[in-house]
């Protein structure tokens, strides 16, 4: 398997991986962000998608209706928010991907700047009515959309100004790069920029490249599980809707699921995957080498959007990575993570500059975990260049980006990184 993003077009900049610096579309976004805004993609096959205005948000020009479709159907995978209050497009789709075991699925509809969420019945007659207006589009007959919203709770939809927007969305929709950050724009929020990745695969032994795109919004309200708000992946890779959820269920759980800003679950968190097979190719199975190959291709990309959701973090001011090895299970480590990274003790000693390793022992300790043994357990400071000392200040800058890595010697399970801002 080999994963591999196309040449960039300028320099790189330090610490912007695979993200490289694009011209400024919005006065909003601080200048330091813009490294993560990326400036070209390689985009599936088959899926045209475009973002507009419509009216939900009130400036007259922010775009706030994204719109996806595949010119072929779709197997789709999603995970929702465990909210007991769960938002009307959450239970909409939800419904809609059940009643289709997953399959034939052609769209996906967002607006931004209304959840849509505590809305009663009315709200699902709004959702549904967002669904069926994309579906008229794509000519499906039966529900086979999904629908997302994302903004303020409490408030109905202007739902004609969204029902008015579609048909003017279908007709910008396109593979450009420009069209795909036009979509990751127009789900935002108080994101402070539009968080999309893109990048291509092969399988080992194919000559066939596949390519993954997606994008995500968050910035307040985000804790597992979910802990993205909305997000979205879309691949031209055929793949069995069996083997899609299993796919993305085991990528959430080590990136979506692994990341904290506020420790708010909100109600409308939804991250879906759609896949095409429009680049060809055997379909994937679940169960079979090509499943694990594309899990793990999933899984390194959804890590990636999860950082930057927390990198854009409302208030955030430091990118903290937890890693905890040598527990008794996965699941072991990935609590004795959350608790670190939810622990206020431990945010107001980094945010301070204050490296006291007693807080994250004390959460260490009180994580819950059976079998934490004292007298085996480690703390250290990590820092993300390398080197072995604790930077607190790099040429004159602060070093912002930390990570704190614990050992309880237990076990040999290691949990993949815990992200917090």
């Amino acid at each position: 398997m080999s994963l591999r993003l196309k040449r960039p077009l300028i320099k790189r900049l330090p610490n912007a991986r695979n993200y490289t610096t694009a011209n400024p579309t919005s006065a909003s976004t601080p200048n330091a962000k813009w490294k993560y805004v990326p400036q070209f993609g390689t985009y599936p096959k088959g899926f045209n998608v475009g973002g507009i205005h419509c009216g939900v948000k009130k400036d007259g020009k922010s775009l706030d209706l994204a719109l996806v479709t595949s010119e072929l159907p779709c197997s789709a995978a999603a995970v929702f928010t465990k909210n007991v209050f769960k938002a009307a497009p959450v239970l909409v789709s939800r419904e809609m991907l059940n009643a289709r075991r997953g399959s034939g699925v052609r769209g996906l509809v967002v607006n931004s700047g209304c959840a849509n969420a505590v809305t009663g019945k009315g709200g699902l007659e709004d959702a549904i009515a967002m669904g069926k207006a994309v579906d008229g589009l794509v000519g499906e007959g039966e529900a086979s959309t999904v629908v997302m919203s994302t903004g303020v709770i409490g408030q109905r939809l202007p739902i004609q100004r969204i029902l008015d927007g579609i048909p003017n969305a279908y007709k910008t929709v396109g593979t450009s790069h420009e069209a795909w950050l036009n979509t990751a724009k127009a789900i935002c929020t108080t994101d402070t920029f539009p968080k999309l990745c893109s990048k291509s695969f092969k399988f080992p032994g194919s000559p066939t490249e596949y390519s993954i795109a997606g994008m995500a919004k968050g910035a307040g309200m985000i804790h597992p599980n979910m802990a993205t708000l909305l997000g979205f992946m879309a691949t031209d890779a055929p793949v069995s809707p069996d083997a899609l959820q299993s796919i993305l269920g085991h990528a959430i759980e080590r990136s979506f699921n692994a990341i904290s800003v506020d420790g708010d679950m909100s109600t409308n968190d939804t991250v879906a995957l759609l896949a095409n097979g429009a680049a060809g190719g055997e379909t994937i199975e679940i169960g079979t080498e090509g499943e694990k190959v594309l899990r793990a291709v999933v899984t390194r990309f959804a890590e990636e959007l999860g950082k930057l959701v927390v990198r854009d973090g409302e208030g955030a001011t430091k990118f903290v990575t937890v890693s905890v090895k040598d527990a008794n299970s996965f699941e072991d480590a990935k609590q004795v993570a959350s608790t670190i990274a939810r622990s206020p003790l431990v945010k107001t000693a980094l945010y301070g500059r204050d490296a006291n390793w007693g807080r994250i022992l004390c959460a260490t300790g009180y994580s819950g975990v059976e079998g934490v043994v004292p007298e085996k357990t480690n703390v250290s400071f990590v820092p993300t260049d390398g080197s072995p000392e604790l930077k607190l200040l790099v040429n004159g800058e602060p070093e912002n980006d930390l990570e704190i890595l614990v050992s309880l010697g237990t076990g040999k399970a290691s949990h993949c990184p815990f992200r917090f801002s």
